[in-house]
């Protein structure tokens, strides 16, 4: 609770703080906050939970062009089947960083800095880093140098320029990080533990998210030449140089563990729920109708065709209590005591979208029994949605979600990701290591990539370990569910020595893969997609969805042969400040084809944005 109430507040004092002394000062409205009522370390809880919760919300959508989830809604389900007219959050991205946690760095930088405050001046910048490469691999031009000004419309900027600046900003958060806070006028500035709610003051955490993150920026630049990062080109000497400052173990990683008591203090600025729990709860866990793909389930059972299932399988693919049959599917994975059956995944290639399937569980409470009320789709009930329960925000016993919530046998698990006290992860060693495997990979050095390979599965195992051995203590019941079972060492070793193959038969495929599958939802997903081009054999098991092939009407967005590329602008940027951007077009890979009126084209989506493109 320590961590939300920093949250609390930074979150009364930005909303509720009167900077008026003086009743007679009649520009100032006693009732409304200004700029400069918030003092520096009140401001850094506000800014992160928004910047976690932006991230996620977004991370959620992307992550679903990738092939991993289905769900049957125009937005999520448009970008699973890359139906790209409705399929992104693009407010979210742009409103929510520009509104609350942009609009925050400038004032939180020059209040820290007179106050000799260097840590919290590196958090303004690491924020304005973070967000702003979020924005511009997204949309790949967002207003930048003229942002958080006095212009109404403001100007925008190239990706390059953006992208190098976002890089400034990271190298100048890593030297303010490294400084010793001062003392200015006899007043020693606020230690970072009094805002940070991410690493608890850890200024050494802070440092090496830093690293890690610039070496994940400067690996989106595969398309560019060799050379200086500081010009725009691929660096890997730096990369790996970062990764050596960067996360060591997974003591190192960035981590908000959530907590779900239903608080009553509320996300005021957004969607107006509690703020203890995790933004994947929202988008992914309390919903329905969310599947795992075969592509997913496939590459978690039997990788690479090695006949050895990833022990994190049965915490990445939900459960559903129901009774083991004589007809029972043989495929269908059981528990050792025949009450919990595991799903099967959506196969994708297939025209099972186009047959209105999966078609939705239905519960019998007569029977305690499941069924799906379609007589052409009563076999969907081998799938299972990933919708998870919770004891604050739902109310629930325990956090399975329950069908019916009169009746124990409805219960679903959710999965590892998605449940209200899932830990959001910022930046990891896991991801470290396979940035470190694919750049060693492609120098050539296969022996030491492996090692960085076989380093990132095992973290992301002992993570995903540790973090089930917390959900069992706290309730002792689960552990007899699959979903929550202690991942046995055994298992472990097996799976590292016989089902990830060796640095002999190491593939790319396998590195960006193996990622995938610890980063679920994560934006650099669709990033490294980009990145690779979509190659299906760097993605395994991964193609374009059946139901994008066969539907006539998602040409119109993405032509065969192209592919999801960037996110058209918010509507707000789309009907404001439409000069601004006509004007951007000249500098925009491909822009040109489009004629006038570019950024709200039908092909807009198509369009690269910079480091996904060979534009210097």
């Amino acid at each position: 609770m320590k961590l939300y109430k920093k949250i609390i507040l930074g979150i009364a004092s930005c909303m509720s703080l009167s900077a008026c002394t003086d009743w007679l000062d009649v520009n100032t409205n006693p009732n409304t906050p200004i700029s400069t009522d918030a003092e520096f370390h009140q401001r850094v809880p506000w800014m992160q939970f928004y910047m976690e919760h932006i991230y996620h919300i977004v991370a959620s959508n992307t992550s679903f062009y990738c092939g991993h989830f289905y769900r049957n809604n125009a937005r999520e389900g448009g970008a699973a089947k890359w139906q790209l007219d409705s399929s992104t959050r693009a407010a979210n991205a742009q409103q929510w960083f520009f509104t609350q946690v942009g609009v925050n760095c400038n004032d939180l930088y020059n209040q820290a800095m007179e106050a000799g405050a260097y840590h919290y001046a590196a958090a303004a910048k690491f924020f304005r880093a973070y967000g702003f490469m979020m924005l511009t691999d997204l949309f790949g031009e967002v207003p930048y140098t003229d942002a958080f000004g006095d212009n109404p419309s403001p100007v925008y900027d190239t990706g390059k320029t953006i992208f190098l600046g976002c890089i400034e900003d990271i190298d100048e958060a890593i030297e303010l990080f490294s400084k010793q806070q001062e003392a200015v006028n006899g007043v020693t500035p606020k230690a970072l533990i009094e805002g940070d709610s991410w690493n608890g003051g850890d200024v050494n955490k802070w440092l090496k998210m830093c690293y890690m993150l610039k070496a994940r920026w400067l690996n989106h630049l595969v398309k560019k030449e060799a050379g200086s990062y500081k010009d725009g080109k691929y660096d890997a000497q730096e990369i790996l140089n970062c990764l050596n400052n960067a996360q060591q173990s997974n003591a190192d990683n960035t981590l908000i563990r959530h907590t779900d008591t239903n608080t009553s203090s509320h996300d005021v600025l957004g969607w107006n729920e509690p703020v203890d729990y995790s933004a994947l709860y929202s988008c992914i866990g309390m919903n329905s109708n969310i599947y795992i793909t075969k592509c997913y389930y496939d590459n978690l059972t039997n990788f690479a065709g090695n006949n050895v299932e990833d022990p994190r399988a049965d915490k990445f693919i939900p459960w559903i209590r129901s009774v083991k049959s004589a007809n029972s599917p043989a495929e269908i994975k059981w528990s050792d005591d025949g009450l919990w059956r595991r799903s099967l995944g959506v196969d994708m290639q297939t025209d099972i979208l186009s047959q209105s399937g999966p078609y939705a569980l239905s519960f019998n409470a007569t029977t305690q029994s499941w069924y799906c009320d379609s007589p052409s789709r009563q076999g969907d009930t081998i799938y299972v949605w990933v919708t998870c329960g919770s004891t604050g925000y739902a109310g629930n016993p325990d956090i399975y979600y329950r069908r019916n919530s009169s009746f124990d046998t409805s219960a679903m698990t959710g999965v590892f990701y998605d449940r209200a006290t899932s830990p959001s992860v910022m930046a990891s060693y896991s991801e470290a290591c396979f940035i470190k495997a694919e750049v060693l990979f492609r120098q050539g050095n296969k022996a030491e990539a492996f090692a960085a390979y076989r380093e990132g599965i095992k973290a992301s195992i002992d993570f995903v370990n540790e973090q089930i051995a917390v959900w069992v203590t706290e309730n002792e019941n689960l552990a007899s569910c699959p979903s929550f079972s202690h991942i046995e060492q055994a298992d472990i070793d097996n799976f590292l020595e016989n089902g990830i193959g060796t640095a002999d038969d190491l593939t790319l495929g396998k590195i960006m893969t193996q990622k995938m599958l610890a980063m679920p939802f994560s934006n650099e997903n669709w990033n490294d997609m980009r990145r690779y081009d979509y190659n299906t054999d760097v993605f395994m098991n991964w193609d374009k969805p059946y139901y994008y092939k066969n539907t006539p009407a998602g040409f119109t967005y993405c032509p065969e042969g192209e592919y999801p590329r960037r996110w058209k602008q918010a509507s707000y940027e789309l009907n404001y400040n439409t000069r601004n951007l006509e004007a951007i077009g000249a500098s925009v890979p491909g822009a040109a084809e489009l004629g006038e009126g570019w950024y709200n084209h039908n092909l807009i989506c198509t369009l690269p944005v910079w480091w996904d493109s060979d534009q210097e």
